[in-house]
């Protein structure tokens, strides 16, 4: 296929600026000045914008001013990301993060080239660009260096139109699985609500119904598979042991733990029976519901639950980053049911966990499709 230089047939421009650093002040309110976080998606989506400026300020940068149909393309921070200006009737500015693509809309269309910039083939060439350590930037020659295929307008518009098609199905998919992932989490914060109504419950102090996991695993522990707590639960750990493995506590079935820099965005995980025994940080809070006592699936039910966010807030300091201990967690107070309810709400609650996962199985599969739509399209030899 003939391809054609991007500066070729456009301009790629990156002079935007920071209007601080000329004397000028951000705004509450008036014109978007968009930064690479702002772009995601082929259209940016103006209503999650946080920074404007006035109209003098506008006016000063004009020069950074965007119009109807440029491109957008991050090129210091996160690089690479695409969009485009697709109303007639905006006014806005970007910073120096951001460099525009204008060309001649009868040459080359804006959705199509967004789609284009955005398949894995040209978002590699980005990732090779890259140079620079604490803030990732690239060259804007070597964006203006980028080939790009050279068909006519025509054959753009019929492309962007069919894959605009294909895209909107796909994220109408992502939707209707994101609902189904989100009922389940719904249908187990209702299990835990109704095992607490049913029943007559017991305030208690959560130290002295739990029971902490201390002691590290010692010298076998490369016997084991290393657990983290995300937001999503139980996952693989990113980083392998550290200098002292053997420190690292063991979490077998039964076992709830939590990053204490991070319970408070829901880093909770639990070790369920079908779970294989492994171990995890020793910076990790990791526990136990006491024999008879509390049900340890129950109770990781319950601490993600609208009830656990609520006591967890409760013992917060007010800090962003700060650590919550089991020292500290152990003062919160938790309405214990009946320890056979806690059972019967457990056998429930081990249920959804099969749904779950084929709902997450589900909507990993559609995140991928947009990758391989684009890639089946503008796939070169």
């Amino acid at each position: 296929m003939k391809t054609i230089k991007i500066d070729e047939v456009a301009d790629i421009v990156s002079k935007g600026t920071t209007p601080t650093s000329i004397g000028l002040s951000f705004s509450i309110k008036g014109i978007p000045f968009l930064r690479g976080e702002d772009i995601l998606g082929t259209a940016v989506n103006f209503s999650t914008v946080k920074m404007f400026i006035d109209e003098n300020a506008h006016q000063i940068l004009n020069r950074s001013a965007l119009q109807f149909g440029d491109v957008l393309v991050t090129i210091a921070g996160t690089i690479g990301r695409i969009g485009h200006i697709d109303s007639k009737n905006v006014t806005a500015n970007c910073n120096q993060a951001v460099a525009f693509v204008r060309m001649p809309q009868d040459r080359v269309d804006p959705i199509w080239l967004c789609l284009l910039l955005s398949s894995p083939k040209y978002q590699e060439l980005f990732a090779q660009f890259v140079v620079g350590g604490a803030i990732p930037n690239v060259n804007l020659q070597q964006i203006k260096s980028i080939e790009i295929p050279d068909i006519k307008i025509e054959a753009q518009l019929r492309i962007a139109a069919r894959l605009k098609a294909q895209l909107a199905e796909v994220e109408k998919a992502r939707k209707a699985a994101a609902v189904q992932l989100s009922e389940t989490t719904k249908l187990a914060d209702s299990i835990v609500m109704d095992s607490i109504k049913r029943t007559k419950t017991e305030k208690n102090r959560l130290g002295d119904v739990l029971r902490e996991v201390k002691a590290g695993i010692g010298e076998n522990w490369l016997e084991y598979p290393v657990w983290g707590a995300t937001r999503e639960g139980l996952a693989p750990a990113k980083e392998p042991p550290g200098k002292n493995p053997q420190r690292y506590k063991p979490v077998s079935p039964g076992t709830v733990f939590y990053n204490p820099m991070r319970i408070l965005i829901g880093s909770i995980a639990f070790v369920d029976d079908d779970d294989a025994p492994g171990i995890t940080s020793p910076d990790y809070v990791a526990l136990k519901g006491k024999a008879n006592a509390v049900d340890s699936r129950w109770f990781y039910y319950w601490l993600r639950s609208p009830l656990g966010e609520q006591c967890i807030n409760s013992l917060a300091r007010g800090a962003v980053r700060e650590r919550m201990l089991f020292n500290r967690l152990a003062e919160g107070q938790i309405e214990l049911p009946e320890y056979d309810i806690q059972q019967t709400a457990s056998r429930a609650l081990a249920k959804l966990k099969p749904m779950r996962r084929a709902f997450e199985q589900k909507l990993n599969g559609i995140n991928l499709m947009p990758t391989k739509i684009l890639t089946q399209t503008f796939e070169m030899n």
